[in-house]
């Protein structure tokens, strides 16, 4: 493919090196001399001086007839004009990397629709989603990411007087949009149907639209557990995307900002979160806030040295799980020898999404609930499906009786359908089956 990249920071110069080892044509674009020339010393690729957002550079890049074209400066109004704008030359297909949450979840302007571009990929929001599971459950990754949280997917402890136990499911009275996706019992892991009974002990996994998760969650969990402490150090969008991930999960989190004016804000937006307005570097703040007793840390500055020195700190006062977010590549092999547990790069999860955004077959795997038994996985509805899946109502089409649709996407709006609903020619549906599933939903499909 002829792909044409905006930008030579880490996630366009990331992006080009894995791109171009895999054979494609890569032009990338520019305003630094210097960024290009550096490039072009390590990789085979073509660059261009110039601004992005002036057409007739974009043209001089090859836009007009490109197959891909990727924004990823840092600035999302560079990014967000400049894909457009590809878009409108010729290039195939657009994606554009934000920051901002106004231009990702488009809650009061859909920006993406407006500009015409294909894709956006939010790297805060990707390594956020990426850490909060990393502190949950397996398989939550996968669906959060694509429903941009609007679904909810959880493990469930099965408590000894929980009002399913000893019921089948097909009995129990789930709310409207709340499924049991996964079981497992004695160690052992399974696809559940209808007659399945629910024992105390089983772990679910519960998957279900936000506005009834905790309702269909009671059913199976009537236990109080201790609230897992969690300490952020730095209020930037991560963070706040960090604290909408975690909220009502069992989790308290609390958010360190030295800025006064940007803890106002993150205490404003983010209620149900403790924000302390403190310098991270006093040397008291780690005791007064029982760093040690905390079950994560995660430090998520702007710097990468900061995000560092604080994660290895924490942990050298016995902090269980320390994490670091790192913007940059250079310091990733020190850490083991520091001791922080876990560190994310948003450059590479940006790239992973790219890659998957990249990937053109109908059928892809995302995750698995179970290791063997069950996975997830999502599916492009074709425009010409002539297995009668279009406009056919969910419960009469011939699924296995172990899978269930988890998510509808329909332009912005995703959520987890009931069986009357219908899938329709450009829809994207994520499906729960047993592992190794993939020809039967591409035979379903007709793809």
């Amino acid at each position: 493919m002829n792909i044409v990249i905006c930008g030579a920071g880490e996630v366009g110069r990331h992006a080009a090196e894995v791109l171009g080892s895999a054979g494609h044509n890569i032009t990338i674009i520019d305003r630094s001399a210097a960024k290009l020339a550096a490039l072009e010393e390590v990789l085979d690729v073509r660059s261009l001086h110039g601004n992005a957002t002036h057409a007739p550079v974009l043209a001089e890049a090859g836009c007009t007839d490109a197959d891909v074209f990727i924004a990823a400066t840092n600035a999302d109004e560079i990014n967000v004009v400049s894909a457009s704008i590809a878009g409108a030359l010729g290039s195939h297909r657009t994606i554009a990397r934000v920051h901002h949450s106004a231009y990702f979840e488009g809650r009061d302007f859909d920006y993406q629709l407006h500009f015409g571009i294909d894709h956006l990929v939010c790297p805060e929001y990707a390594t956020a989603v990426d850490i909060a599971q990393s502190l949950r459950s397996p398989g939550a990754l996968a669906v959060e990411r694509f429903a941009k949280g609007k679904i909810e997917i959880q493990q469930l402890h099965v408590s000894d007087d929980a009002p399913a136990v000893g019921e089948s499911l097909v009995r129990i009275a789930l709310p409207e949009g709340a499924r049991v996706a996964a079981i497992e019992r004695a160690g052992q892991a399974f696809i559940p149907d209808g007659e399945t009974v629910i024992h105390a002990g089983d772990v679910v996994t519960l998957i279900g639209d936000v506005d009834v998760f905790k309702r269909a969650a009671k059913l199976f969990h009537t236990a109080d557990e201790r609230r897992k402490r969690v300490v952020i150090m730095g209020g930037t969008s991560m963070a706040v995307w960090l604290c909408r991930a975690l909220r009502a999960r069992a989790f308290s989190c609390r958010v360190v900002e030295k800025d006064r004016a940007r803890a106002e804000e993150l205490a404003e937006k983010l209620d149900w979160v403790t924000v302390l307005c403190t310098d991270p570097d006093d040397p008291d703040l780690f005791e007064q806030e029982r760093v040690s007793q905390a079950d994560a840390f995660l430090a998520v500055t702007r710097d990468d040295e900061h995000n560092i020195l604080l994660a290895a700190r924490a942990k050298s006062l016995g902090t269980s799980n320390c994490v670091a977010v790192l913007q940059r590549s250079t310091y990733m092999h020190l850490l083991q020898h520091v001791g922080i547990d876990k560190a994310f790069a948003p450059r590479v999860t940006a790239v992973n999404q790219i890659l998957k955004l990249l990937d053109d077959g109908p059928v892809r795997h995302l995750a698995s609930l179970a290791v063997g038994i069950a996975d997830v996985y999502e599916v492009r509805v074709p425009t010409d499906s002539g297995n009668g899946v279009i406009g056919t109502p969910l419960r009469d089409v011939r699924f296995p009786s172990r899978a269930i649709i988890a998510a509808i996407q329909r332009g912005d709006d995703v959520h987890l359908p009931g069986g009357e609903d219908v899938m329709q020619p450009g829809d994207t549906v994520v499906v729960i089956g047993p592992t190794g599933f993939e020809k039967h939903l591409k035979k379903t499909f007709g793809t």
